[in-house]
Parts: C-alpha cells; sequence; structure tokens
C-alpha cells in the first residue's frame, strides 16, 4: 500500500516516509477496516534538509512541518515561529498585502497563540515578497532543521530514580529530554547494543564510556518494543550503506520479537484495509487540499516520475516497418542525423518564431539588434527546413527498400550531406554572425532593463529549456555533429562504396569550415559560459570580460572551525572564488571571498589533517583547506588549479578585483576567519538588493546548481565535451519498480536529458541533469530480460533505459558518459573518439 500511494503521489523519494498507524491490535484492523486511520507521514528527518532532491519532497516535508507547528510538537521561540509562519503563508496567498495577510491569519491558525504574533508574523512575510511557493518551503525547512526540536518525536519514560523524562531517536543517535530541553544525548558509535525487557529500554555503551548500561522504565512493554523499534529502523536508515537481509524463516509469527525494516504486522494491516477508501484519505492529508497544483510540479535537479496519461507504453509492438533496418549500420547513422535535425529546427524555431516574436512587440529592442536576428536565423531556418524534409523522404524510401530486401540508390545520404553542406557554406556569414548575435543581446540588455526583464522572462518559459545564449550559438554547434556524423559514415562504407565519395568530399568541406570558425566559437562559448555564471553569482562585477576564463566550477568542503561545509567554487584563470547557495528568491550563490592564483601552492594535506581527499591551498602567508568528495575529483582539482597556477605565474599581470565592495565579501588580503552564518548573509545581500529582486529571477536548474545539488564538478573540457555529444532520439524507460515500458522521446544536451511524449511536442514534460549519475548495464541479476537496456542511478534513484538496436545502445552509453564521467585534463588531451 505505501509504495501504491508513493507511486499515485508521483513520489520518487519515498524512503523519508511512512504510513503512520495507531493501533496495536490486529483483531480491530481485521474487523473494523473502517476505524484503522493510516497517515502519511515524514518517517525520517535528515540534519541537512538540502540532500532533499525534490521539490515535492520538500513540499511534503513542509506539509510536516505545518503540522507540527499547529499541534504543539515543534515549539520554538516567538521569533522562530513566526518566521515559520511567514514562509508558510508566503507559499499559501502569495505576496504580502496587508488586509488580506491580516485577514488570512484572522481565520487561519497556524500556531498556538497566534494573535500574539500577528504584527511579528506579517513584519517578516512582507520581507519575501517575490518568493515562490517552492522558495517559500525551501526556507521554511531551512528554518525549522535549526530548531532543537525539529523531527523530535518524544516517548515518555523515568530513569532509575523515576525522574520523568522523554526519549527521542534522531539521525544521530538516541536523546533524553527532560521537558523540551535536550539533557543528554548518545551519538550511535557510543552505543553497542539497544534492548527491552519488558517496560525496561536499556542503552548498552561502549567500555571506553563511564557508564555501561543505562536504563530507562516505560509506560509498558508494548511502548517500550515500539520506541525500540523505531530506533532500529533510523539506525539502518542513516547508518546501514544496505538494508539487512533476514533470515527467512518457515513461519507467518514466532514467539518473542521477530521485527524487520518492514514488519508483517504492517502488511497484514493494509491487506484487511479498504484500498479506496485509505488511499483517498492519503492523498487528501498529503496534498491538504486535491487541487493544489504544486505535488506534481517536477523537480529541476531530479528526474520526473512522468504522468502515463496519453503516454505510449509498449514491451515489443515496435514499428515493423523499421525491423530490418536495425542491424544496418548506415540506416542507424541516417536516424541518428534526422532525429537530431529535428530537435535543431525546433531550436532554430524557438529564435524565429517564439522570440523574435516577443521582441517585436516590445518598444525597448533597437531595430539593429532585431535585424541583425532576423538577417542571422531566418535563412540558417529555412535552409534546415527544405534539408529535414528531403531527410525524411529520403529516410522512407530506404525503410521500405530495407522491408523488401532491395538495396538501390535510394540507400544513401552522402549525397543529401554534400549538397546541405555546399549551401551552408555560402550561408557562413550568417555561421559567423551567430556569435555576434550573443555580444549584441548582451550589450543590449545591459543598456535597456526593460529588454533584460524580457529576456529572462522567456528564458523562463517551459519551451526554452536551456540557456537563450546557447539557442544563439546552435547553428556552430550544429557544424560539430555533422563532422561527427560523416567521419562515422566515412569509417563504416569502404572507399569502393557509392556513397563513399560524397560523404568523404562532404566531411573535408566540414572540416574546413569548422576550422575557420573554431577560433570563434571557443571565445563565444567561453563568453556564454561567464554570462550564465554572472546571473548566477552576489557579489562580484565585471566578470564577462575579454580575456577571462573559466577553468573549473563545482563543490568543495572548506574545513573551518565548524568542521566541513559545503561551498561552491569557481576557478577563473587568475583567480579562484568560493560562495555558498544562499535561500534566496534569486536562485543565486553569494561570493565569500577571492583568492589570487599567483604564487599559489597546492599540497595534499590528508595525512596532515585526517580528513579524506584533503588539499591546502596556500596564498599570501594564508592557507585554506578543502577536501573533494572522492579521490578522482580531488585529482580534477589540483590538476587545473596547478595548470591555472602556471598560467597565472606566466602572464605575470596583477588579478583583478571582482569582488563588489558593498557586499562584504573578502579580497585576497583578508582575515583568514570567515563568518560561519552563511546563510543569513546571502540574506543581507539580498536585502542590499531587494528592489532588484523582480528583475534578477533567474533559472534554478543551472549547471552550477547541479553541481551544488549533486557535490561535484566539471570543467572547460566538460562543456566543450558536451558541446560535440548530443544526441535525440526514442527510448523506452521505466523505473526500478515498475513493470511496463514507456515509450519517450529523448533529447540530450547540456549534461541534462530532457523528455517528450513525441518530438512533436513543443517543450519537455520534465528533464533528468545527469552530473554526479553513473550509467552502466542492466545486470542479469535485474531481472530486465530484455536487449540494449542500459541502467541511470544515482544513490537510490535508479533508472532503466531501452535502445531499439545495438547502434543507438552505443551511442547513448557514449554521450550519457561524456555528462556523468568529468573529464580530467589528461584524459581529454588523450581521448579518441569511438567509430
Amino acid at each position: 500500500m505505501f509504495e501504491t500511494v508513493c507511486s499515485h503521489l508521483n513520489l520518487i523519494e519515498g524512503d523519508y516516509f511512512g504510513l503512520e498507524f495507531q493501533t496495536f491490535s490486529l483483531r480491530s484492523s481485521f474487523y473494523r477496516p473502517k476505524h484503522t486511520v493510516l497517515r502519511f507521514v515524514v518517517k525520517f528527518f535528515p540534519p541537512d534538509h538540502t540532500v532533499l532532491l525534490e521539490e515535492l519532497t520538500r513540499y511534503l516535508f513542509a506539509l510536516q512541518v505545518r503540522q507540527d507547528l499547529a499541534s504543539g510538537r515543534l515549539t520554538c521561540s516567538d521569533p522562530s515561529a513566526a518566521l515559520l509562519v511567514s514562509h508558510i503563508i508566503q507559499s499559501e496567498i502569495g505576496d504580502f498585502e496587508e488586509t488580506r495577510c491580516r485577514q488570512h491569519l484572522l481565520n487561519t491558525n497556524y500556531i498556538p497563540d497566534q494573535m500574539a504574533l500577528m504584527d511579528t508574523i506579517m513584519e517578516f512575510h512582507h520581507k519575501h515578497t517575490g518568493q515562490s511557493p517552492a522558495e517559500s518551503d525551501y526556507r521554511l525547512l531551512e528554518v525549522a532543521s535549526r530548531l532543537e526540536m525539529y523531527g523530535i518525536r518524544l516517548h515518555p519514560a523515568k530513569d532509575r530514580e523515576g525522574t520523568k523524562l522523554s526519549l527521542a531517536v534522531a539521525h544521530g543517535g538516541v536523546l533524553v529530554f527532560q521537558g523540551h530541553n535536550r539533557i543528554n544525548d548518545f551519538n550511535w558509535s557510543k552505543i553497542r547494543k539497544l534492548s527491552f525487557k519488558r517496560r525496561r529500554f536499556l542503552v548498552k555503551l561502549r567500555q571506553n564510556v563511564n557508564q555501561d548500561t543505562l536504563e530507562f522504565l516505560m509506560a509498558s512493554r508494548d511502548c517500550c518494543k515500539m520506541f525500540w523499534k523505531i530506533c532500529v529502523e533510523y539506525h539502518a536508515f542513516f547508518r546501514l550503506f544496505e538494508e539487512p537481509r533476514p533470515k527467512p524463516k518457515p513461519v507467518l509469527f514466532s514467539r518473542g520479537s521477530s521485527f524487520r525494516f518492514r514488519s508483517v504486522l504492517m502488511i497484514f494491516i493494509c491487506v484487511c484495509l479498504s484500498f479506496s477508501e485509505v488511499t483517498c484519505a492519503l492523498v487528501t492529508l498529503v496534498n491538504g487540499h486535491a487541487d493544489d497544483c504544486r505535488a506534481a510540479t517536477p523537480s529541476p535537479l531530479i528526474s520526473p516520475m512522468l504522468n502515463d496519461t496519453g503516454a505510449i507504453r509498449t514491451d515489443d509492438e515496435e514499428d515493423n516497418r523499421r525491423k530490418n533496418c536495425r542491424t544496418d549500420k548506415a540506416y542507424c547513422i541516417a536516424k541518428e542525423l534526422l532525429n537530431t535535425e529535428r530537435t535543431y529546427l525546433k531550436d532554430l524555431e524557438l529564435i524565429t518564431v517564439l522570440f523574435q516574436g516577443v521582441l517585436d512587440k516590445e518598444d525597448c529592442v533597437p531595430e539593429a539588434l532585431k535585424t541583425l536576428l532576423t538577417s542571422t536565423y531566418e535563412p540558417l531556418h529555412s535552409h534546415h527546413t527544405h534539408f529535414l524534409q528531403e531527410l525524411e523522404e529520403r529516410l522512407s524510401l530506404w525503410e521500405g527498400q530495407c522491408n523488401m530486401q532491395v538495396k538501390g540508390e535510394i540507400q544513401r545520404l552522402g549525397d543529401l550531406l554534400l549538397k546541405s553542406v555546399q549551401e551552408l557554406k555560402a550561408l557562413s556569414a550568417q555561421l559567423e554572425m551567430s556569435s555576434e548575435c550573443v555580444f549584441a543581446l548582451e550589450r543590449a540588455c545591459v543598456a535597456s532593463c526593460r529588454l533584460e526583464c524580457v529576456c529572462r522572462e522567456f528564458e523562463l518559459q517551459k519551451v526554452c529549456y536551456i540557456p537563450l545564449n546557447v539557442f544563439l550559438l546552435s547553428p556552430l554547434h550544429r557544424l560539430l555533429h555533422y563532422r561527427q556524423i560523416l567521419d562515422r559514415l566515412c569509417k563504416h562504407y569502404p572507399p569502393t562504396h557509392t556513397d563513399y565519395s560524397d560523404c568523404k568530399a562532404a566531411l573535408d568541406d566540414v572540416c574546413k569550415l569548422e576550422a575557420a570558425l573554431r577560433p570563434g566559437l571557443e571565445e563565444i562559448e567561453n563568453y556564454q559560459k561567464l554570462l550564465e555564471l554572472q546571473k548566477d553569482l552576489i557579489g562580484v562585477e565585471h566578470l564577462a570580460v575579454a580575456g577571462r576564463q573559466l577553468i573549473r566550477l563545482g563543490c568543495l568542503s572548506k574545513l573551518s572551525g565548524k568542521g566541513l561545509q559545503q561551498r561552491m567554487f569557481f576557478l577563473f584563470n587568475g583567480v579562484l572564488l568560493y560562495s555558498t547557495r544562499g535561500i534566496t528568491s534569486t536562485n543565486q550563490f553569494t561570493v565569500h571571498r577571492q583568492l589570487p592564483l599567483h604564487g599559489m601552492t597546492i599540497r595534499e594535506s590528508e595525512d596532515e589533517w585526517g580528513v579524506p581527499h584533503s588539499f591546502t591551498l596556500m596564498v599570501q602567508q594564508q592557507s585554506l583547506v578543502v577536501a573533494a568528495r572522492s579521490e578522482s575529483e580531488m585529482e580534477k582539482w589540483m590538476e587545473d588549479l596547478k595548470m591555472a597556477v602556471d598560467m597565472a605565474e606566466e602572464s605575470n599581470g596583477p588579478t583583478a578585483d571582482l569582488l563588489t565592495a558593498s557586499k562584504g565579501v573578502k579580497s585576497s588580503g583578508a582575515s583568514e576567519v570567515e563568518s560561519e552564518d552563511d546563510h543569513r548573509g546571502s540574506q543581507t545581500s539580498l536585502q542590499c538588493n531587494g528592489n532588484d529582486s523582480a528583475n534578477t529571477r533567474h533559472r534554478g536548474n543551472t549547471t552550477a546548481h547541479v553541481c551544488w545539488h549533486r557535490n561535484t564538478s566539471v570543467s572547460k573540457l566538460d562543456f566543450s565535451i558536451a558541446t560535440e555529444n548530443q544526441l535525440s532520439g526514442n527510448l523506452l524507460r521505466k523505473f526500478k519498480n515498475s513493470n511496463g515500458w514507456q515509450r519517450l522521446w529523448v533529447v540530450f544536451t547540456n549534461f541534462t536529458l530532457f523528455f517528450y511524449k513525441t518530438h512533436e511536442d513543443e517543450y519537455p514534460l520534465a528533464s533528468l541533469p545527469l552530473l554526479g549519475y553513473s550509467v552502466t548495464h542492466a545486470g542479469e541479476s535485474e531481472n530486465i530480460h530484455k536487449d540494449h537496456v542500459f541502467k541511470l542511478h544515482f544513490k537510490s534513484h535508479i533508472y532503466y533505459f531501452r535502445t531499439e538496436s545495438e547502434y543507438f545502445f552505443e551511442r547513448w552509453m557514449t554521450v550519457i558518459r561524456s555528462a556523468t564521467a568529468s573529464a580530467s585534463r589528461t584524459r581529454y588531451l588523450n581521448r579518441t573518439e569511438p567509430d
């Protein structure tokens, strides 16, 4: 039943939740199931709310916080309670309006004694203007997770002297409370064994602790056993890498305790319940009200559970017309060209139809910019429209001849490609001007705040699934894909094949055209990345300037007096920045410090500090100790840092100060002590820019944000590889515990899989960023009895994908590995592309 509820809610991160029941009697459940109440609740509260990757998961946690506040279970100070309620009503009714806010608080009670705090709540609410419901949930959890009683469920007990206490269990161990004050805690590492004997709950500690066994008396044996079960579950969830496998038993029930991670008792109760009634009640409890649309909103940072409505589910009912073609590699290459051309033409239509249509309605757009965009992209759009039509006709005839087992002049591709490339040579001026369009649009946005807002709003629409500037550069990127297609065809065909000469001639022309455009492409791609980072960062200025190069960005843990703390690092030629991701309505990172690379030394320091994968940065008599999540990640950072330091030494020039004077962030000569109240610092920065918050809305799924959530990094070389590795086509997908396969149109670009129902859809239904994921073959033990299946997995998230042929299996594996395995500089320079 629990799994069915999670499926009904499209909930992926279901491990944090459970079904709570308040009866210990099976008999009452058997005979009176309508009176048995199950509640869908948060079962495990992680110490860091940022590990919750999905927006839906955070929303459900926010509902739990609201319930705990209303019931008085989550006790806190008045200011904290007022702040929590202010985030709740921002999520419920939106931006502050005094009359509406006051009336809402009079009608709805969120906390006991709410009337006394009404003015404080309204004062806090006024500061949340522009904050979306999802951001309100995020901030609510940020505040709640710092409270002493967050996630605490008190179980009454007494000590040996009869003093009234309460026991609780959390991620770190067993806690002891007196009233609502924590008086003791026992970390899992200190506990040797937990057990119970009738009403006595026993905590046996390790020998190096003064007292060996602690004893608490609880109300009854059932209460004692229930708390023991909860402790076992918490320990299994937060401390065990895999669920223990119990030995099989021949009988259903036995004397004594036979508790496991999922108890037989729960299964029996679920079987006896009226399924339809309970499911309906549970959904109502979870969603609050049935028409809450946020519960179905896909997260930008983790894979969706797509709604099956209207989707095509299939097993082996593939299109028979293509079956005989699947072993023909030339046909598969042609099919890849067709699929990617469909995506590319839609990208061009986004510029020529949608974006230019928006600009035509605005008075703030310079006529020169409109003319530049029209003269650049409309000729390219017209050319590729005709090319796609010819390609579709050729593939249709090719598939027909495959069925008849007849080979002729139709089964070739080189003549179409040679004709298209020759026409593109005549459009080389338009290809070259696509770079100028990026520069011109940025200059116009700098000159006009209104135009900048127009572009930001357009970029936040569903159709604009990647940054707008990437669409503008797509004609240059398409040349790289043509080169790869032609190179594979030339390697496949023998020189005597009728299609070889056309393919070889087309490849030579594409290589010449690409070589002429490549220097400008490298420059504009770097500029585009700097523009994207400029929107992501608070506290820097003049980032996107001539000569600045992005080398690597990603997460490292900084060692401080409070231990290891996650930071986002940005490595450029000449300077290293680090920041934290504030809980802001603008989805930005707040920069804390700038470190010059000139004179910097880097050394491994795991032995010195006892921190795995750590290294020390020394500059200007100051040191910074950071740790990567793995040895390979540490090696990539150290390799790129040393390369950047060498570049800085060779340039021997002063480092430009990137930090704005008003943000309170540190430059190279600042003291080593850094404020650890990072989120408060982020809020201060926001308050300084509060009037601009509406104008600085930004995409929350940029590469920097994905790196933050996945605790990984990408380099300039990774971006270059990703530009070349793009793919489109149909894939069959299934989830770990589902039965059927779902046929989807999938586009891979910008380190991300975008899911559509068909290639004709206007915008993706959902997306799956692949940074941090691993891709492998599906093993025999996974009972996937199909060919050409690969598996994507990240922590507990597992997805299976199936291709229609061996060729496309290898192609999808190749391009996905380019996103899931970050390249080191040495490996990139030595890499060779597979045939």
